[in-house]
């Protein structure tokens, strides 16, 4: 069942707008999941990926690989790691597009905005006791 009349669900539309997303939209596309000892840490299932953050594939031919991210890029939606390259036949190796979905992230690079978005993010608040109007008046509702 649909479960809001606002958003469509033809496929056609969904890819539409995955394909000719802006890049701040596809920033939050290509997230990626946190490992689990990062998960019970700061109570965020994923976050959206960015360079300096140290992963581990998770799918495909580089499965087990680790590394740190080197590049994202947004308009290929895939990312590169180091150390993740395939040779070329003139002999230059290339870096190997993996693609976020793929990834797990082992180490988070912190800096302010991040540290706000993990707190913001975080499930496991201390709201213990204190809810909102809207919430006393719903508490009584079968």
């Amino acid at each position: 069942m649909k479960y809001s009349t606002s958003v469509s669900s033809s496929r056609r539309k969904s890819r539409k707008a995955h394909f000719s997303a802006h890049s701040e939209a596809r920033r939050k596309l290509m997230s990626a999941n946190l490992s689990k000892e990062l998960q019970a840490r700061h109570g965020v299932r994923s976050m959206p990926i960015r360079k300096d953050d140290e992963v581990v594939i998770t799918r495909g031919m580089y499965k087990t690989r680790e590394g740190k991210v080197t590049a994202c890029f947004r308009k290929k939606f895939v990312v590169h790691v180091e150390r993740i390259t395939r040779e070329k036949v003139n002999g230059t190796s290339v870096p190997v597009g993996i693609p976020a979905s793929s990834l797990t992230i082992t180490k988070l690079k912190m800096d302010k905005d991040r540290k706000s978005a993990l707190e913001r993010k975080n499930r496991n608040k201390d709201g213990s006791g204190e809810k909102s109007g809207d919430d006393v008046a719903m508490s009584n509702v079968d």
